[in-house]
């Protein structure tokens, strides 16, 4: 099932080994920040974000296709690990992070079963617009659930969606606390200034830091509440619950299919024109085998991250080493810095959550929708909606439901049309492509429309566009064939590939047919 080991590594050239370093380093100073304040999207300890950085990173690097792909987590898989686990009856921390460990264990089962199945081509084929619907409403999720952190006050225990964070937030602004709420504004626009006017420099390290060094420096910690104590060490031996499975496994298969999409969309995003192409089944087992050995280690299930990676390729990332570079860095915070951690406040790490999103919330992709195609723009919207009001679950399953319903309403369209290249005396129509139940019907009527719209003497179908032949063909050859002989109008059927005449001539009516004249030259 593995093709290749290391397959970024074979072939390494010397010259490589420091911007890989180089790269891995400087993706370490976003990516370990970020996953631990991922973490606490999800309702979980911030060192579970920080553990994602070891063993499903070297995982995926063992595995992967792609070069510059830094895997670790994503706010979309934060966001739907906590709607969940928020669906289970859940009595204390232990079973919480019983329940997310082997949550992240069934999304690599998931995985794993989709790339025995082959099944990265269809997962594929989820609308576009269904991300941005996702996206759109893991954004607008996320920023309120940060709102509480930034402003210093207590959130909801009762959360109630969006719209209810949103509101209680608002409703607590007068009890906010002024240092909290400066702490949380210089974060949000160190984070900002950077990004714009110095992206090398590493925004979340240099916040992170200040932040430390603020709280060690001064009594700020008062009023400005602090993360929970980080844990030194290696993260120890978590075994999935098989009785949580059965209740976990729905939203392990959403998210197994948003962290393959993530993972390969970041992947071709940031592939240099000299790389091999992507190829998204070993992308499926690459990711299967990180969230497994994620499962295993105390972790969120892994994806590709975008800005991480992006960081990874802008730095001069060649390969997979430099992400084993970034787990490094990563067990030398859990092994020596943990303590450190211990100082910093929440504040921070929900300033970081809210700029790293603010990119899934871009409008100009819904403009384009509405320029180009008015159903994609519904399937966003109705998707984001959903995912405000009834949980990101609810809409990663509508959305792919609408997809097939768009996919479906493309493939039944008629597949005739009129052709302007056949002979004068007659009236020339094209199959622009195969025959199935699905669109023979609709076929079969527009074909007719055509012909008694034009009335014509006589008519050529043109099916060298046809390369598979099906039953429905064959039934709506012979329909169109008798209806137009009721009306004293002959059919001739030409550009018939041979190999598609030879599997045709099996059928006594086409044989029948064809002694009859049903074949013609132009």
């Amino acid at each position: 099932m593995i093709p290749h080991l290391a397959p970024t590594l074979r072939g390494y050239q010397r010259g490589w080994l420091r911007p890989d370093i180089l790269a891995g380093l400087a993706a370490g100073t976003v990516v370990v920040p970020q996953a631990m304040a991922y973490a606490t999207i999800a309702g979980l300890p911030v060192e579970v974000g920080l553990y994602t950085c070891l063993a499903p990173m070297v995982a995926y690097a063992l595995v992967g296709g792609a070069r510059a792909v830094s895997v670790s987590t994503t706010s979309t898989i934060a966001v739907l690990v906590a709607t969940t686990l928020a669906g289970l009856e859940i009595g204390d921390q232990d079973e919480l992070l019983g329940a997310a460990f082997t949550l992240t264990f069934l999304v690599g089962l998931c995985l794993l079963a989709m790339r025995l199945f082959r099944l990265g081509s269809l997962v594929e084929s989820i609308s576009p617009a269904t991300l941005t619907g996702v996206r759109i409403g893991v954004g607008l999720t996320v920023a309120a659930s940060q709102l509480p952190a930034l402003l210093g006050v207590a959130a909801d225990p009762d959360g109630g969606g969006f719209f209810a964070t949103v509101a209680d937030a608002i409703g607590r602004v007068p009890d906010a606390d002024p240092a909290t709420v400066l702490v949380s504004a210089a974060a949000v626009g160190v984070l900002l200034v950077l990004r714009r006017w110095a992206p090398q420099v590493p925004g979340p390290l240099v916040v992170v830091a200040g932040a430390v060094v603020l709280v060690a420096t001064t009594d700020v910690e008062r009023t400005v509440g602090l993360i929970d104590p980080v844990p030194s060490g290696l993260p120890g031996l978590s075994l999935p619950v098989p009785g949580d499975a059965v209740d976990l496994l729905p939203g392990a298969l959403a998210i197994a299919v948003m962290a393959f999409l993530e993972t390969v969309l970041v992947a071709r995003t940031n592939r240099r024109r000299d790389e091999p192409p992507i190829d998204t089944d070993q992308e499926l087992l690459a990711t299967g085998i990180a969230s497994l050995a994620g499962g295993l280690t105390q972790t969120l299930p892994p994806a590709g991250g975008f800005s991480q990676s992006a960081v990874n390729l802008r730095s001069g990332a060649r390969t997979q080493l430099s992400t084993v570079v970034t787990a490094a860095l990563a067990l030398l915070v859990a092994l020596l810095l943990a303590p450190v951690l211990d100082d910093l406040p929440r504040a921070v790490l929900a300033a970081m959550v809210l700029v790293a999103i603010l990119g899934l919330l871009d409008p100009r992709e819904l403009v384009v929708y509405a320029r180009i195609d008015r159903a994609e723009l519904w399937v966003a919207l109705v998707v984001a909606a959903l995912g405000l009001t009834g949980g990101m679950l609810l809409g990663v399953a509508v959305g792919v439901a609408l997809t097939l319903v768009l996919v479906v309403r493309s493939v039944n369209q008629p597949r005739v049309a009129p052709s302007y290249d056949g002979p004068p005396d007659a009236l020339s129509l094209r199959l622009t492509g195969g025959l199935y139940t699905g669109n023979a019907r609709s076929t079969h009527d527009e074909a007719l429309r055509l012909v008694r719209a034009a009335d014509p003497a006589r008519v050529v179908l043109d099916a060298a566009a046809v390369t598979r032949v099906t039953i429905p063909l064959i039934d709506t050859v012979r329909a169109l064939r008798d209806e137009l002989a009721g009306d004293g109008i002959a059919l001739t059927l030409t550009g018939l590939r041979p190999e598609v005449l030879e599997v045709l001539r099996r059928s006594d009516w086409f044989v029948g047919a064809e002694q009859a004249g049903l074949l013609g030259a132009r």
